[in-house]
């Protein structure tokens, strides 16, 4: 990518063009990138390089917010919209009506003072490509969106906890995570005081997201996943301040 980010290289069609239509179908074809997935979700050195690597996504992103445009999202706008209308749905039996109030209106009173940028929008462990421990690259920008630049961090930091493998963090754990991320990202961008102090209410906002999509799914079982890990987050809350 012109804007200095590690990416696949597309592989154009013989009529030279980036990609095909077919029956309202889009494709496109790109070179493998070398490097795998981090499947250790322990390793807080591997942390700590995930948030030095979203920081360093961040820095070009702002770049490339010259050359192209893409949706324009908020994490507030979806909270007020369509997460409400399907909690509202299921008549507020998975996550309560004054449980979703309490966090949107926290998320409120820091919103207009969050950076917002565009962000990739689905940082997880299978999207960060690592070789020999070293980072080398970033795929899947289908999400990516301007939307709070602290939205990738706490997204990422929260699908720890949502990890389906036998070897769950523990609270400890995740905590030490939470920190090696945050350093990481300050290596190279510094985080606002509104930023830090926001992240353990983005992250329930994150939390309570997931769980309205699930409902709309009709996924009870991650919708009641999703509410779990909120809790967990609301208790760590005081934690989180710490290590922030």
């Amino acid at each position: 990518m012109g804007c200095g980010v590690p990416v696949a290289e597309i592989v154009f069609t013989k009529m030279g063009e980036e990609y095909v239509e077919r029956q309202n179908a889009y494709f496109l074809m790109s070179k493998k990138m070398k490097g795998s997935n981090i499947s250790d979700i322990k390793d807080t050195e591997m942390a700590w390089e995930m948030g030095y690597a979203i920081a360093r996504l961040h820095m070009a992103f702002i770049q490339c917010e010259k050359e192209i445009a893409l949706w324009d999202n908020g994490l507030l706008k979806e909270m007020r919209g369509w997460v409400r209308e399907n909690l509202a749905d299921n008549e507020w039996r998975i996550v309560g009506e004054a449980e979703y109030l309490k966090v949107v209106e926290s998320l409120e009173t820091v919103y207009d003072y969050l950076p917002k940028q565009l962000i990739h929008r689905d940082v997880h462990f299978g999207n960060f490509l690592f070789l020999h421990g070293n980072f080398v690259g970033y795929i899947d920008f289908d999400l990516s969106q301007k939307n709070i630049r602290i939205f990738d961090i706490c997204y990422f930091l929260t699908g720890l906890l949502a990890e389906e493998t036998s070897d769950t963090l523990t609270k400890e754990e995740w905590l030490e995570s939470v920190k090696a991320v945050i350093a990481g990202y300050e290596r190279m961008i510094k985080l606002t005081e509104k930023e830090k102090e926001a992240i353990p209410c983005v992250m329930e906002c994150i939390e309570i997201l997931f769980s309205a999509y699930f409902i709309g799914t009709k996924d009870v079982k991650r919708a009641n996943d999703a509410y779990h890990v909120f809790h967990f987050l609301q208790e760590c809350e005081d934690d989180m301040k710490n290590v922030i």
